[in-house]
């Protein structure tokens, strides 16, 4: 049995505390011009990807005015932080995404996308569904188990 000294629970108990609070993934998109991508936080760092406007990407950590992002492969990566829109996407992971009419496989399709294919995100996952919309204006909805981003 370990004994705990008296100043040393308030630091555990903070330490436990930030732990365990939820922390929510944050996704963003490059906005609109491509970005360069590094290895470092600095212009200084090696480049390792232009990323296309609109890609989407989740924020892993901010630091002044960088920001270390995951990409839909994995892959972590230095942005400047202003090269970042608020504006969501995601990215189609399937063959085949089918956009339905409402949140139901029986509902009407109107639209497919092929894997690789970038959809704004209209509103957030719900009963594992998402409110996406093609550039051409087709809105639907689809699995959010079939798209990278939501």
């Amino acid at each position: 049995f370990m004994k705990w000294s008296a100043p040393l629970i308030p630091v555990l108990l903070l330490t436990i505390l930030g732990a365990s609070a939820a922390h929510a993934v944050e996704y963003k998109s490059v906005g609109n011009n491509p970005a360069i991508l590094y290895n470092a936080p600095t212009e200084k760092g090696r480049k390792v990807f232009v990323a296309p406007r609109g890609m989407p990407v989740e924020v892993v950590l901010t630091q002044t005015g960088w920001s270390k992002v995951r990409d839909v492969a994995g892959d972590l990566a230095w942005i400047e932080a202003k090269a970042l829109s608020p504006k969501r996407n995601v990215i189609v992971t399937v063959a085949n995404l089918k956009l339905h009419t409402t949140a139901e496989d029986a509902s009407a399709i109107v639209a497919t996308a092929d894997k690789g294919v970038l959809l704004e995100l209209v509103a957030p996952p719900a009963a594992g569904w998402v409110k996406l919309k093609h550039r051409d204006g087709q809105t639907g909805f689809a699995k959010s188990s079939e798209v990278w981003g939501e």
